[in-house]
């Protein structure tokens, strides 16, 4: 199953400056694991200590918030597109 993954700047130094990359996985847990296995280091970039995706990363299935699916275990189908976008804070004046 290929997964078309969007890989914003300040990781594309991992995955060898590629902006989109294709990855496989069931559900977006198993997607980030894929990603490590081929882009090193990838994975502690998104993943928390404990294991939670980092809360200033966001990860959009088909332009759908994974938060307000099932988080990691959103599950994926041949032909989706994710998006890894870190949050942006603005400034203030």
């Amino acid at each position: 199953m290929a997964i078309t993954v969007r890989i914003p700047a300040p990781l594309q130094k991992l995955t060898k400056n590629q902006s989109e990359v294709k990855a496989n996985g069931a559900n977006i847990k198993e997607l980030i694991e894929d990603l490590e296995k081929n882009f090193p280091g990838i994975k502690e970039r998104i993943y928390d200590e404990t294991g939670k995706v980092r809360r200033f990363i966001n990860i959009y299935v088909n332009e759908e918030d994974v938060r307000f699916l099932q988080l990691d275990q959103t599950i994926l189908e041949d032909g989706d597109e994710v998006s890894i976008v870190p949050a942006i804070a603005g400034g203030g004046r």
